[in-house]
């Protein structure tokens, strides 16, 4: 069992903020998040899009934002379980939580702070007959290991970031490549939607515009795909495996079951420490609704900033927070 004194649920930029504030009380803090990767929406759907609103950046693109905050993270040593969801939360008689994933991770915590954003993301899937007989058998909706597709037969299909910088990894792993997407233009950034085209004209991998998967083929595993374009004409593909990524839709998920006050989708919160009326789970960045809520990255930050100096009275109880400035101490002086 990992043994941690704050569990973080989600591992966006509020997330992340929320592990140096800790750090900087000296708590220890475990990320959980049912994405591959820390960054949430910023990283898995919209990484070279240019953030405005962060103070001292006139302009800061997503993924470089989430790098910077990994930066600076880092002297604290978080630890994370990724690619796995959050689904029990069970609130000790010392009153500590015990946590647990779909995979069976199992987490010991003092204090849970959800900063999921939106909530939970779920994979937006095609309307494919057999598509849940072939979840894990084939379908994959993200890439968790990229090895995993080594030497195989692989189709992505979609036409965003995502399925674009899978394509250009993926061309060099698997032995079959093919790139499918219902339109002729890309959502994605237009320097790897070229590379895509580049490795296409090269001969590395097969492109399909204008086209979309219309069948599943397979016994026990996924074994071909049927592409139809838009003429109507199918084709025949063999495949080991078949990758959808069309972006995620965020939803509430276990969340909503863990006898916390909901409010119209999102958790109501005390506006003083950004405490729930679960006493130890707190609820930081857009999972969290109160009067005047303005769903700005700033303003998770803002509110990672208070909850750690309440978790660190339930973390240590008989010792007095006082609080000290970077600017004077640096981060290692802290605590």
């Amino acid at each position: 069992m990992i043994q941690t004194d704050i569990c973080i649920v989600g591992a966006g930029p509020v997330g992340l903020f929320a592990v140096f504030e800790a750090g900087l009380l000296k708590m220890k803090c475990h990320l959980v998040d049912v994405l591959p990767q820390v960054g949430g929406q910023l990283t898995e759907i919209y990484p070279k899009k240019p953030i405005y609103d962060i103070p001292g950046y006139p302009s800061v693109l997503a993924g470089d934002l989430i790098k910077n905050l990994e930066e600076q993270i880092a002297p604290f040593n978080p630890s994370y379980t990724l690619g796995e969801k959050l689904t029990e939360v069970e609130k000790l008689e010392d009153g500590s939580f015990r946590l647990t994933t779909e995979d069976g991770t199992e987490i010991s915590a003092k204090v849970v702070v959800i900063a999921g954003g939106l909530g939970s993301f779920e994979p937006r899937k095609p309307g494919l007959d057999r598509l849940l007989e072939f979840e894990k058998k084939g379908v994959d909706y993200m890439v968790k290991d990229p090895e995993k597709y080594r030497g195989k037969k692989v189709v992505i299909a979609g036409g965003g970031d995502s399925a674009l910088d899978w394509a250009v990894y993926l061309a060099d792993v698997a032995s079959e490549l093919a790139l499918i997407h219902r339109r002729t233009e890309f959502r994605g950034a237009p320097d790897t939607a070229q590379k895509v085209i580049n490795l296409a004209e090269a001969g590395k991998m097969d492109l399909f515009l204008e086209s979309q998967v219309s069948s599943l083929e397979g016994d026990d595993h996924l074994s071909a795909i049927k592409i139809k374009n838009k003429a109507g004409e199918e084709v025949l593909r063999e495949t080991d495996y078949f990758i959808p990524l069309f972006g995620l839709s965020p939803k509430l998920g276990p969340i909503a079951e863990w006898g916390l006050d909901i409010d119209k989708r999102a958790v109501a919160v005390d506006t003083r420490d950004y405490s729930t009326n679960v006493e130890g789970i707190y609820a930081i960045g857009d999972i969290n609704t109160y009067p005047g809520k303005l769903k700005l990255i700033l303003c998770g930050f803002h509110e990672a900033a208070l909850m750690a100096h309440s978790a660190a009275k339930i973390i240590y109880p008989d010792k007095k927070t006082t609080l000290k400035y970077t600017t004077v101490t640096g981060v290692e002086g802290l605590g």
